[in-house]
């Protein structure tokens, strides 16, 4: 790459984790496609060029990466050459990816050097073995079969072109790319616990392999002021400490205070070996009394479904800045949190999501993947886990759900075992947490008990939820309210498009029917209808004293999906009279906070 050529998503992927000496490999790789999935056995991973050029990170279907191809392919290949030094060459060298969809596989000179299976959690190979000094071939092999009902897609579509709810699809790498350069025992991983009732954090910390005669220290600062610190012995390959901390700062919606965290690895002798910068909240997740709690009280979480894609990046956003605008978009209308649907979202939106006061709930992309036999079990739960894993210490997650509207597949139903493992193995590696089985349907065991409602008539569902004495069920005959937490997690879908709808009116002045783009229900045709559908949706929900939460659908328009708050390129929909009736029905009191 050009020295003045700018960098393409220039930022740390990875706040939580943060090391000064790093490498950004964002930028024009070579590339090449592979139709057939056969290039592999014809000694690709040994070729001296690929033929075409694509902008990493951004994915071979999105116009950002330079090509814009969208037609179904079942694996990809990539190649660029990297310099390293001797000095490097010393330690550790390792590459990161953020994601790269699906399976994939990385040679460096022409070498195997490591493999990963899941295309939207993140994974490291140490290249060191197979890197010398100088110039090394690096090459990536991604593989995507996702018709095979064997992999989670998603929100990507199945079909040639995008339809419904489905849209464009992302192959191969769609997150930042990434050298690091370590000592040969390095700090690995950090698992953050946080006690605020104690005023204190509970660390585990995590060396690449066990350090007899090491030590781990731990400095908190707040507002750069340093108000605890910790030091332990290390202990295998997992060190065990706690950080009291001098001035307590809660971490919520109004108030989200981050404590800056400073680790180090020490030899024997009190050296640095290695130094990782992190940060963390004070807060705690609770349920009670029908609500969900967080630091003792209740806060109603008036949450957006945000599907997370873009016109121009497809699954990745074309700068840092347009993860955080998303956010601020979110909340200028209304809303304190979302659901990051169907997708891992990348790090650098939970680092936002922290940093303003904005609660999300983490999901998985299981669309696609068949769970009507146990085995489906061998597919998602490493890749869930990993997800579990690598987003568990941001403050600003409330809360997991490993499926989404687990529907019949080919006309199987699903394995519940499969759904209560996944739990039940969630809430062992993070019992600080709910945890949603599935969301809307169909429940087998959860915390948490949610519904999806897309009923377009406020007085219908004023009579389901505010006027009923019992939580409404929309399928008795396969899921059970048991006393839980309960609240409407995905309703409105309101399809609006000015233009469209004139044209609408139009055709049926003109005696002509049918209607462009995608949404729920019947489109209404004035911008009044549409404002005061959403309100009056919403004020239903708020008014039933059982709601701990409601998820409105959605954020923006995808594609041809219109029932968007913004469009698709996030520009408003809505005059600004009718997005100060949406906002005020968004914010009105909750009947749960009145309680």
């Amino acid at each position: 790459m050009d020295r003045n050529t700018p960098i393409p998503r220039p930022e740390h992927p990875r706040p939580q984790f943060y090391r000064e000496i790093w490498e950004n490999l964002n930028g024009p790789w070579q590339f090449d496609y592979d139709y057939s999935d056969s290039k592999k056995a014809q000694g690709w991973a040994q070729k001296d060029s690929l033929p075409f050029t694509i902008t990493v990170p951004f994915c071979p279907e999105s116009a950002l990466s330079g090509l814009g191809h969208t037609d179904f392919m079942d694996a990809v290949w990539y190649r660029r050459e990297i310099t390293l030094t001797e000095s490097q060459l010393q330690g550790r060298v390792l590459l990161h990816f953020g994601a790269a969809d699906y399976h994939c596989e990385v040679f460096v000179n022409g070498q195997a050097a490591g493999s990963h299976e899941g295309g939207y959690t993140s994974f490291t190979v140490d290249i060191t073995p197979y890197a010398r000094p100088g110039v090394n071939a690096l090459t990536v092999y991604a593989s995507d079969h996702l018709r095979t009902g064997k992999q989670p897609s998603g929100k990507q579509s199945q079909q040639f072109g995008s339809y419904g709810c489905l849209y464009t699809r992302t192959t191969g790498i769609w997150q930042t790319v990434w050298l690091e350069f370590v000592p040969k025992n390095y700090l690995s991983s950090l698992e953050a616990v946080p006690d605020p009732d104690n005023s204190r954090v509970h660390l585990r910390v995590f060396v690449h392999s066990p350090a007899p005669g090491m030590a781990v220290r731990a400095e908190a600062s707040l507002n750069g002021r340093a108000v605890g610190n910790s030091q332990a012995a290390c202990a295998g390959s997992c060190t065990s400490l706690t950080v009291d901390v001098s001035e307590k700062a809660l971490w919520g919606p109004q108030s989200p205070s981050l404590y800056d965290l400073s680790l180090t690895l020490m030899d024997q002798d009190g050296r640095t070996i290695d130094t990782v910068s992190s940060y963390f909240g004070l807060r705690k997740i609770e349920l009670s009394g029908g609500a969900i709690l967080l630091n003792g009280k209740p806060v109603f979480q008036r949450l957006v479904l945000d599907q997370g894609f873009y016109p121009d990046g497809i699954y990745t956003a074309p700068t840092d800045e347009a993860l955080r605008r998303d956010i601020q978009l979110s909340m200028d209308m209304g809303f304190n949190g979302a659901r990051l649907h169907e997708k891992v979202f990348e790090e650098r939106f939970l680092y936002w999501a922290d940093r303003m006061g904005y609660l999300v709930w983490g999901e998985f992309p299981n669309w696609g993947l068949d769970i009507s036999e146990a085995d489906a079990l061998c597919t998602v739960l490493p890749q869930w886990l990993e997800a579990v894993k690598r987003d568990f210490n941001h403050p600003a997650l409330v809360g997991w759900c490993p499926f989404n509207e687990t529907w019949d597949f080919d006309g199987r139903r699903q394995d519940g075992r499969v759904l209560s493992c996944v739990y039940h193995a969630t809430k062992a590696c993070d019992p600080t947490r709910p945890v949603i089985d599935t969301s809307g349907n169909f429940h087998t065991v959860t915390d948490i008990y949610d519904i999806h409602d897309y009923e377009q008539d406020p007085d219908v569902f004023c009579k389901r939820y505010a006027g009923s004495a019992e939580p409404y069920e929309t399928f008795p005959e396969r899921q059970q309210y048991g006393g839980q937490p309960y609240f409407v997690s995905e309703y409105g879908g309101t399809w609006w498009n000015a233009q469209e709808a004139q044209t609408q009116r139009v055709r049926m002045e003109n005696g002509e029917g049918g209607a462009t783009g995608w949404g729920y229900g019947a489109r209404p045709l004035t911008e009044e209808e549409a404002s005061a559908r959403i309100a009056g949706l919403t004020k239903a929900l708020l008014d039933d004293p059982k709601m701990c939460a409601f998820c409105y659908t959605q954020l923006t328009d995808v594609e041809q999906e219109q029932n968007g708050l913004y469009h698709y390129d996030r520009s408003p929909k809505f005059s600004e009279e009718a997005y100060r009736a949406i906002r005020e029905g968004f914010s009105a009191p909750a009947a749960i906070e009145g309680e």
